[in-house]
């Protein structure tokens, strides 16, 4: 009678409020520090919060607008993580070297950039909005830019956008999103391009110094003969393999995305720097592969899926009542 009141059906321990609070700790520290959190009379194995993620299923945020939304530019900043996975195939593979990841995506819109308090100089990101998980293969990454859209198309008015900026590295799926977000143009991140030109000349000593910034003016200038005409100096007084090696891939990089970078030149008044390499640190890193953390491919799923649930302000206790309810019901259909 007492559980019938109480709400709990046949063969339940735990409530959803005890659920929401294990969840809640496991997001931010381990498996094992959320079953302590679950009850204060008891302890529920690590095992348990491990098997309760890997079942939770993640809805889109219902976001209530009343009219859709009239910018004239938004941004998308996109990044990964690479967090080590405990097993290459099966438990008990041994193979060395081992080199064994899964590497979660991390995308984010947002309106643009305002400082955080009136007199502040550090600033913050306007109505942001993340998306995340391992979204593996074309498929996948069809799936997650799609994602994207939907929450761009249902909140914001696209016939009045001017410009949607993809901000990132020039990896081959944050470049293809341009093909799924109609309007948009990939900007490429000036923290690795930067990167790049140092990995190219920090061999060349006292002269590197002069050759950076023979490449800043090449790029500036939007000269790309004159970035070729610098690689080729720098190659031609660079004595080792391995330095040239460096030099090649760094000369590669740069002139593959030529276009992102010239990009970045026009119309500076509107753009804003990428700060992804940020969040992932915050979102992912923190949690999952900052420290010597093994996952399996699903938990890395979960995971980060839960930590970009929460930084979206989501609520526990309505995920775990979510995953009693059936689909259409929570879509909103």
């Amino acid at each position: 009678l007492l559980d019938r009141i109480m709400g709990l059906e046949s063969h339940v321990r735990m409530t959803e409020d005890a659920e929401a609070q294990m969840l809640e700790e496991a997001v931010d520290s381990s498996y094992r520090k959320g079953g302590m959190k679950a009850s204060i009379s008891d302890t529920v194995s690590k095992q348990t919060v491990k098997n309760k993620i890997h079942e939770l299923k993640f809805f889109p945020l219902q976001t209530e607008v009343a009219s859709k939304k009239q910018v004239d530019y938004l941004y998308i900043d996109a990044d990964e993580d690479h967090v080590s996975l405990q097993y290459l195939e099966q438990k008990g593979d041994i193979v060395k070297p081992r080199s064994n990841t899964s590497m979660p995506k991390l995308a984010y819109v947002y309106e643009g950039v305002e400082p955080d308090a009136p007199k502040s100089q550090r600033m913050k990101l306007v109505e942001p909005k993340f998306f995340g998980g391992v979204y593996e293969g074309s498929k996948g990454v069809e799936q997650f830019w799609r994602e994207i859209y939907d929450y761009i198309e249902s909140t914001y008015d696209i016939t009045k956008i001017k410009k949607i900026y993809i901000n990132g590295d020039g990896a081959a799926w944050i470049k293809s999103g341009r093909k799924w977000i109609a309007g948009s143009t990939f900007v490429l991140d000036k923290f690795h391009m930067q990167k790049y030109i140092i990995a190219a000349t920090s061999h060349l000593l006292d002269s590197a110094g002069d050759a950076r910034s023979e490449l800043y003016h090449a790029i500036h200038k939007k000269a790309k003969w004159m970035a070729i005409a610098t690689f080729e100096k720098i190659l031609y007084v660079t004595e080792t393999e391995n330095q040239r090696t460096k030099v090649e891939s760094s000369m590669s990089y740069i002139l593959g995305h030529w276009d992102g970078i010239m990009q970045g030149l026009r119309n500076k008044n509107v753009q804003v720097g990428c700060s992804a390499e940020g969040h992932v640190s915050h979102i992912y890193a923190d949690r999952m592969s900052s420290r010597p953390l093994g996952w399996s491919k699903k938990g890395v799923h979960q995971m980060s899926k839960l930590r970009i649930y929460k930084v979206n302000r989501g609520n526990m206790l309505e995920l775990v009542r979510m995953q009693k309810e059936e689909l259409p019901l929570v879509a909103g259909a």
